[in-house]
C-alpha cells in the first residue's frame, strides 16, 4: 500500500521560510507527475503547485515567485521550498501524485502555521 508522509511544517513569521519533504513510498515514482496540496480551516484543498516526470514545474498564481517544487526520484521525495510566507498560507500541506493520474490515499499532511 503506498504510503505519502510529509514533513517540514511548523510555525513561521511572516516572511519567512519553511522547507516542506514527502517521501512515496511507491515502487514507482518517477513516471508520475507530483504535486503539492494545501487545505485551509473551512476551505477545499487546493494545488499548489505540480512537478512532471520532466521537471517541468507548475505554480498556483498565489505561489509564483515564492514557492519552488522539486522532486528527486531516487530517493522518491517531493519538496516545496516556500519564502516570503503570509498568513493566508496557513493550511496542511499535502503531496500526492498530479496531472491526469489519480490521486494515492492522502496522507496526514503537514501543517504549516504563519503568524506574529
Amino acid at each position: 500500500q503506498v504510503q505519502l508522509v510529509e514533513s517540514g511544517g511548523g510555525w513561521v513569521q511572516p516572511g519567512g521560510s519553511l522547507r516542506l519533504s514527502c517521501e512515496a513510498s511507491v515502487s514507482i515514482f518517477e513516471i508520475y507527475d507530483w504535486g503539492w496540496y494545501r487545505q485551509a480551516p473551512g476551505k477545499k484543498r487546493e494545488l499548489v503547485a505540480g512537478i512532471n516526470d520532466g521537471g517541468g514545474a507548475k505554480y498556483a498564481d498565489f505561489a509564483k515567485g515564492r514557492f519552488t517544487i522539486s522532486r528527486d526520484s531516487a530517493k522518491h521525495t517531493v519538496s516545496l521550498e516556500m519564502k516570503s510566507l503570509e498568513p493566508e498560507d496557513t493550511a496542511v500541506y499535502y503531496c500526492n501524485r498530479a496531472g491526469d493520474w489519480p490521486f494515492f490515499t492522502w496522507g496526514q499532511g503537514t501543517q504549516v502555521t504563519v503568524s506574529s
